[in-house]
């Protein structure tokens, strides 16, 4: 059994997977961990590695998704690719994206690509 924040994320992460697909992304890795890193979506398009953090939300109230990643938030990512390229040092070019998902009730999915992110 897993919490519904849970299974809703997950559905998100292959949304966001599916979405990437269509423009283009090869994905390398979804949920893509190695101690206590996690990486949501790792993709490469165009020789440039994409470290992709999936943010969903099911209503607007609570400002965009995008909104939730903080310094702390971008830190750990920052830490989490390094241990990638530690492992995978064939990359030379990587950037850090936001895809922000909101799905509201009874409605397409809406997909907002943050490109290039930095904090």
């Amino acid at each position: 059994y897993m919490a519904s924040h849970n299974v809703f994320g997950q559905a998100a992460e292959l949304l966001a997977e599916n979405w990437l697909k269509e423009k283009g992304y090869e994905i390398l890795f979804r949920n893509w961990r190695h101690s206590h890193y996690e990486i949501d979506i790792i993709a490469l398009k165009n020789n440039v590695l994409h470290i992709v953090e999936v943010k969903a939300r099911k209503s607007k109230a609570f400002g965009n998704p995008e909104d939730s990643v903080t310094r702390k938030k971008f830190k750990y990512l920052q830490k989490a690719t390094d241990e990638f390229l530690y492992l995978h040092p064939e990359y030379r070019f990587l950037q850090y994206d936001i895809l922000s998902i909101t799905q509201l009730k009874n409605k397409v999915p809406e997909f907002f690509l943050i490109e290039d992110f930095y904090y």
